[in-house]
């Protein structure tokens, strides 16, 4: 499905209300899954979730996880711990190319039975679920928390726990601090010093409870974007927003007082209004942290004119597609000069946007999305909309809400 999105105007006063966050859903159902007492509010109605939930459902063999990265590694570590379970996790094409040595070594000094089903390093991988009696590892810290992650998520479940050492630069810690955060809520005990992280062993089930998840801030930033690109006064209303939030995409409302968008927590929402107060020279990010919100930075400072130079970008290589590169290919369709290096990307300032581009999206829905506001700015074309249904089914739905004009080719 392509879409055409007309230049549009953005409704001066508008109400949105996003689903709960993709990250704090896959770890919930997860942990919900080891300990069924646990029972979830406002769950991410995202693909990706949806894959989770019926593959801890699944009897089958073999359990099919498209394009989910994120299921991927947690259910790598999930049956590598159910007993007398046998299963192969596949993929799409694109997740086959998807490195997971890192996890399954790390896993196999655990004592982990797991194998490469055709090439070494990435799936489909069979995994023999077993006991798993050792509780001591170590990985490089610097490529995806999500291994990490992973990891933390069965510790609980471990005879002897687990004592994690990270080795190097220690990527997006917000997300291993989310993780940690969960399990203390239901009663883990946990520390994180320096490159050591402890997780006890919890053989008991914790109390039963009710765990609500936070709305996902990865997609309020293209709410972020629009209201940055939209005339002065305009305001966004977004619901359900906490301001000591665990995502660490959160900061969003720092980031974007330098386009003038102001942010107010009330009642569990968050107001976004364009004020008049804004940075116009380049932007200078560093997003170790939040590495997913690059993409849509990068198209605001392009709306805006801007120049742009973001930094801690090493992991957007090994995403749904080699972001850089693929915000590099269509950020100069529309005119823009950009260069990348491994890790980085940095826009010249340009007032120049070239009309009725087609942007390709690569099966990757972050760039769907991101490109979309600049429908304030000019016709644009999405190629493979449908794309977004992996994080944020009723985007484009949400988009015509606030007054885009958005029609199917």
């Amino acid at each position: 499905m392509n879409l055409l999105l007309k230049l549009a105007t953005c409704n001066q006063q508008s109400s949105i209300k996003i689903t709960g966050s993709k990250s704090e859903t896959n770890r919930l159902l997860l942990l919900q899954s080891l300990y069924p007492n646990l029972i979830l509010e406002n769950t991410s109605n995202s693909d990706d979730s949806e894959v989770m939930t019926k593959a801890l459902l699944s009897n089958d063999s073999v359990i099919d996880i498209h394009h989910a990265g994120t299921a991927m590694r947690f259910l790598t570590a999930f049956f590598a711990i159910q007993e007398n379970r046998e299963v192969v996790l596949t993929g799409s094409s694109r997740m086959k190319e998807r490195p997971i040595k890192i996890l399954v070594d790390a896993l196999r000094q655990l004592g982990a039975e797991i194998n490469y089903e055709e090439n070494e390093g990435f799936p489909p991988i069979k995994i023999k679920g077993k006991k798993v009696t050792q509780n001591k590892v170590s990985l490089p810290a610097n490529v995806s928390s999500q291994y990490i992650s992973a990891l933390l998520l069965i510790a609980p479940k471990l005879e002897n726990g687990l004592e994690l050492t990270l080795q190097g630069e220690i990527t997006s810690v917000p997300y291993i601090k989310m993780t940690l955060a969960m399990l203390n809520e239901i009663g883990v005990e946990t520390s994180f010093e320096n490159n050591k992280i402890i997780v006890k062993p919890q053989p008991q089930k914790p109390k039963p409870q009710t765990l609500s998840v936070e709305s996902d801030w990865s997609s309020a930033s293209y709410f972020y974007s629009i209201v940055a690109l939209s005339e002065i006064g305009t305001q966004i209303t977004l619901s359900s927003y906490k301001k000591d939030s665990l995502q660490g995409d959160s900061v969003l409302a720092d980031i974007y007082k330098d386009f003038g968008v102001e942010t107010t927590y009330e009642n569990n929402k968050i107001q976004l209004r364009k004020g008049n107060n804004y940075q116009l020279s380049t932007i200078n990010c560093q997003l170790n942290s939040s590495p997913d919100i690059a993409q849509t930075i990068a198209v605001t400072c392009f709306g805006l004119g801007l120049g742009c130079h973001l930094t801690g970008l090493h992991t957007l290589k090994i995403k749904e597609t080699d972001r850089l590169l693929a915000l590099k290919t269509e950020l100069e369709k529309l005119g823009a000069s950009v260069t990348i290096s491994d890790e980085s990307l940095t826009l010249e300032a340009s007032s120049k946007i070239n009309a009725n581009i087609r942007i390709e999206t690569y099966q990757d829905h972050r760039m769907a999305m991101a490109f979309a506001p600049l429908a304030l700015n000019t016709n644009i074309i999405i190629e493979e909309a449908e794309v977004v249904s992996k994080s944020y089914p009723t985007f484009w739905e949400d988009l015509k809400c606030i007054g885009f004009n958005i029609s199917e080719l």
